[in-house]
Formats: C-alpha cells, sequence, structure tokens
C-alpha cells in the first residue's frame, strides 16, 4: 500500500528512494530465483511419442518444454502455467520468464551471479538470454565473460553485437548459419487483434525475400494504377493499400467476404459503432465506414440474426451447434483461463463438466479455452467451475484459487 506523509528532508527522501530500488532489484532477483526453483522441482516428464498416420507428433498430456539453451534442463510443460498464474502472467510471459531463469543459471553464470547479488537489473539479464538461448554452449560462455563486468551500462544495441561476435568467434560456420537464419526469418505478419487500436486499419509488416519482394511491389503498382482511373481524388498511398486487399481478386468473382459484428444500443442517438470481426475487436467506427465496406466491388454482405446472449441453447449431442459456438464467443470473447488473452474465436469449446462425465451441450456448460489451456484442464488436474456468464472460478493443482471476470469483454447484442 503506497502511504502519504507530511514533508521531509530532501536528504531523506532521496535516500528512501534508493533504498526503495534496491529491495525492487533485489525482489525481481528473488522472482527470477523462484521461477528456476521452480523449474528444478518440476523435471520434464518422461513420456513415450504418439504420431498420427501422417508422423505427426500428437500432444495430449503433460510434454516436456524446452525453455533454455543446450545443456538447460527441460521442465514440465503444465508447470508452467501454474507459476505463471501465480505471478499474475499469461501463461506466454511466464514461459519467458522461468527460460530466462534457466538460461541465466546454467550457461550464464556470471551474470547470474551479479543479478542474484542485486548489482545489476533483471531485465538487463533477460535481454542477454533473449539473444544467447539460440547459441552453443562455448558461444554463450563467450557472452557471459564479455558482458558480466559491464552489463550495468551496455545498451541493447552493446548487447546484440556482444552476442553476434561471441557466436562468430566459437562456430566457425557462424556467418552460414547466420544467412540461413536470415532467410527463415521471412514473414507477412497481419494484424488483425491490432485494429482496435488503430480506428479499423490493420497493421502490415514483415520481411520478404528480394525476387519475392520485387514481384509484390509490380502487382501493387498495377493495382494502384487501375484503381486511379475509377478513384483518381485518392491519393497513391491509399490506392496502393486498397490494392494489397484485391490481391488475388478475378473477374467478377467475390474475393472479399468480411465478417463483422457491429454494437449498437437503441437508446443512443449516435452513429458510432463497436465493431468486432472474426479476429478480435476491430474498436469503434461510424455507419458511413460499415456501408462503405459493403459497397466495395466484390464483397460478399450477409445479415445475421442477433443471438441473445442471455438465452440457454440446448443440444442433444456432445458437438456445440454453429449457435451455441457463437453466443460463448460472443459472451466471453477470449479463453476463460487467467490471464489468456487469446481471441475465442481460435479456441476449443470446452464442456466444462466433461460429456462423459454427464455434462451437457448446454450454453451454461461451454466456454472457450485455448488449446494449451484445453489440454490442461483435461489432463493437467487444473478444474474450473462457472459462477455467472462471465465469471469464473479456477483450481490450480495446487489448490490455488484463481477468479477470472470477462464481463468488461463480453459483447453487447441488443
Amino acid at each position: 500500500m503506497v502511504t502519504t506523509q507530511t514533508p521531509t528532508a530532501p536528504s531523506v527522501l532521496l535516500d528512501a528512494a534508493a533504498e526503495q530500488t534496491r529491495l525492487a532489484l533485489m525482489a525481481e532477483a528473488e522472482r527470477l530465483s523462484l521461477a528456476l526453483r521452480w523449474a528444478q522441482a518440476h523435471p520434464a516428464p518422461v513420456t513415450d511419442a504418439v504420431v498420427d498416420e501422417l508422423g505427426d507428433l500428437i500432444m495430449y498430456a503433460d510434454q516436456p518444454a524446452t525453455l533454455a539453451g543446450e545443456g538447460a534442463p527441460g521442465m514440465s510443460e503444465f508447470a508452467v502455467a501454474e507459476f505463471a498464474t501465480a505471478c499474475g502472467l499469461s501463461t506466454y510471459q511466464g514461459r519467458a520468464l522461468i527460460g530466462a531463469a534457466l538460461e541465466a543459471h546454467h550457461r550464464l553464470p556470471k551474470l547470474w551471479k551479479r543479478a542474484m547479488a542485486g548489482d545489476v537489473a533483471v531485465w538487463k539479464v533477460r535481454r542477454v538470454t533473449e539473444q544467447t538461448h539460440r547459441l552453443p554452449p562455448g558461444a554463450a560462455a563467450e557472452v557471459d565473460s564479455a558482458l558480466a563486468p559491464v552489463i550495468g551500462t551496455c545498451s541493447y544495441a552493446q548487447i546484440e553485437r556482444a552476442v553476434a561476435a561471441a557466436a562468430a568467434r566459437v562456430d566457425d560456420e557462424h556467418e552460414e548459419m547466420e544467412r540461413l537464419d536470415r532467410w527463415q526469418q521471412q514473414h507477412l505478419e497481419i494484424r488483425l487483434d491490432a485494429a482496435a487500436l488503430n480506428g479499423g486499419l490493420v497493421p502490415v509488416s514483415g520481411l520478404l525475400d528480394y525476387v519475392d519482394a520485387v514481384a509484390l511491389e509490380a502487382r501493387l503498382k498495377t493495382g494502384a494504377a487501375l484503381l486511379g482511373e475509377t478513384h483518381p481524388e485518392l491519393d497513391l498511398d491509399i490506392r496502393r493499400a486498397m490494392a494489397a486487399g484485391r490481391l488475388g481478386a478475378t473477374g467478377d468473382a467475390v474475393s472479399r467476404e468480411i465478417v463483422v459484428y457491429t454494437h449498437h444500443e437503441p437508446d443512443q442517438t449516435h452513429d458510432i459503432l463497436d465493431v468486432e470481426g472474426t479476429h478480435g475487436r476491430l474498436g469503434h467506427t461510424t455507419i458511413e465506414q460499415i456501408a462503405g465496406w459493403c459497397q466495395l466491388a466484390g464483397t460478399k454482405v450477409t445479415i445475421k440474426p442477433v443471438l441473445e446472449l442471455d438465452s440457454e441453447i440446448s443440444v442433444d449431442r456432445y458437438e456445440p451447434s454453429a449457435q451455441q459456438r457463437e453466443q460463448t464467443i460472443l459472451t466471453c470473447p477470449t479463453c476463460v483461463f487467467p490471464s489468456c488473452s487469446k481471441s475465442a474465436r481460435g479456441c476449443d469449446l470446452d464442456h466444462i463438466t466433461a460429456y462423459a462425465h454427464g455434462g451437457k451441450t448446454t450454453s451454461w456448460n461451454l466456454a472457450p479455452l485455448c488449446r494449451y489451456h484445453h489440454r490442461l484442464k483435461t489432463f493437467g488436474h487444473w478444474t474450473y467451475t462457472r459462477l455467472a456468464r462471465t465469471r469464473f472460478e479456477w483450481t490450480s493443482p495446487s489448490g490455488k484459487h484463481y477468479l477470472v471476470d470477462l464481463t468488461h469483454k463480453r459483447r453487447r447484442t441488443r
């Protein structure tokens, strides 16, 4: 609890601030140490690999998780979630924290020692572990020796350079591996989940091979020129963006099928709508913008009825109906596990009380769980109960209880 006190002499305030900074450093170091001890207490399980008819690995129960570089031990995949939840982190963030602890302790012992002594902030050590976990042990040791004495004053760029130099000295094939690694970094990311932060506009970024980039540029130039004939009032940048959305369109065929949900209260007199897409919330936009989307050539428009989210829908089978799935997603738009923010549209629909144990396929008994947390609930001894439409109580294998309230995420449909 933060307390407000009467004015104090500047020197006393400065000493107190320095002491609190020291305590914060030690608290972060202790949490990193606890992450290591948790991993040590939950070693990687010994499992027999199960593959399907195509030879792909099938993962159901607990699996070994490799969170750090060569030479660091693995741990139980399911154990990650319990530690992360206790720390108020998502499972992904928990993996990163435990992985940093394993990497630093087993492969960067000098940096680990400085962090445990409170001589250097944990976040700086984690910057190093982000770079070293791909290195062979010898290169990691080189980085440890080079950075440990100076880590307190190193910038992120200096850390990257030290990692690259150490890898080059230790590995004769480093440059070729780097080239292959760069080639494998090709990606094209369309951030549909970030549309809400940009007023319905979607950030697009990536890295392409040069030849592919040249081909894409040619397509965009052609598409922008064609759009200029019908929309001469638009800037070139806008036409290029529109041309990217029309890649692959042929003739009069429908090339754009966009599913959006517009939420508008009957008593609202303004024309601002809250909009959700199939990949998450888009934010707020106007009725005119929605109309513009619907009027674009090649766009398929489908009108669907409004769902009553509090109604109880039941089917006499294991597989939920399409209406149940839609109702569940609109009621709980993300995975209902603590701190998980994965969109419900990419999640499994879980029977809270298992169908095999008498649970019915009803609205009250269905909730979205991402695949990892679905496995965790089915095989990892986590249980949960529904307290209300958007409120759940989870119990961990250790008996800890966690409340999840998604009321603020619930979609309004009327």
